[in-house]
């Protein structure tokens, strides 16, 4: 008896992933409560000869050409189906639809990948739009979570992935998503802080509350020498704010259809989401 087949009777047998640590544990702990020979002597092995046996492991998996292979996931060690053997593994399960998060969904999910921790403002900065109703969506599927708050006034809540994320894309970390590095780098917009946005709220009150002028005052304007009056500036329009906040959504455009499976078209670009945990893996 060798340490892979050990590790391949834990892992076949676990109902879920195991880390490095459970499996040593449950090898100490069977040399400890067993007499035979074979279990005492594979108690003493280390972390380091583990993770050698799941390499070993893996292999042998390889190279005999497998229907199933071993991968490390951030939750742990799994044995999984190849993706070529997906139509065989989904007949087994045909009431269970793929679950496609929306574009939008999909956009913000890849903010926050990118750049976790980060708040909801910051994230409606760089889109351009509001979240609320997308970030609920992720956060009911387990694909995000709250992290804690912001040091900032207002202590705004922060938002970063789960090991469910990690898990369904197939990462051990958020290093391994697609032009981490590159992505890294590039400067997105932020919200403004709390005591800016204050100021523009008030200023738009004490336009809102400034009394009229006169009839004698109103009927006397046109007669003043157009130097005297500037011409008001001009307010830029929603298309042209929204085409200005989205310049760098391409970037997170790409990154985010990087995340989908292969060989799955792009989801509409709608708010409707399916169950993303009936998803067969």
């Amino acid at each position: 008896m060798t340490l892979p087949q050990v590790l391949e009777a834990l892992i076949f047998a676990a109902p879920k992933p195991l880390s490095t640590e459970e499996m040593l544990a449950a090898i100490q702990a069977a040399g400890a409560s067993c007499e035979t020979e074979a279990a005492q002597g594979l108690a003493a092995a280390s972390c380091e000869e583990v993770l050698q046996a799941l390499t070993e492991l893996g292999e042998a998996f390889e190279q005999s050409d497998r229907a199933f292979r071993l991968v490390e996931q951030a939750s742990g060690w799994n044995l999984v189906t190849r993706p070529e053997f997906a139509p065989w593994v989904r007949s087994l399960y045909p009431e269970a639809k793929p679950a496609r998060l929306s574009g939008p969904a999909l956009e913000t999910l890849a903010i926050i990948a990118y750049r976790q921790p980060v708040t909801r403002a910051d994230i409606e900065a760089v889109r351009g739009v509001a979240v609320d109703g997308v970030m609920q969506v992720l956060l009911d599927r387990s694909l995000v979570r709250i992290t804690g708050r912001a040091d900032v006034p207002g202590r705004p809540l922060l938002y970063a992935t789960t090991d469910y994320f990690l898990e369904h894309f197939g990462l051990k970390s958020t290093q391994e998503l697609p032009n981490a590095s590159e992505l890294a780098r590039i400067n997105l917009p932020k919200a403004p802080p709390p005591e800016e946005k204050a100021a523009k709220r008030r200023g738009a009150k004490d336009e809102e509350a400034s009394p009229e002028l006169p009839f004698a005052q109103e009927s006397a304007a046109p007669e003043m020498a157009p130097s005297e009056s500037a011409p008001p500036e001009p307010v830029p329009s929603e298309q042209h704010t929204r085409e200005e906040t989205t310049a760098q959504e391409p970037f997170f455009q790409e990154a985010a259809h990087g995340l989908l499976q292969e060989n799955e078209p792009p989801s509409q670009q709608t708010d409707s989401v399916t169950d993303f945990s009936n998803e067969p893996r």
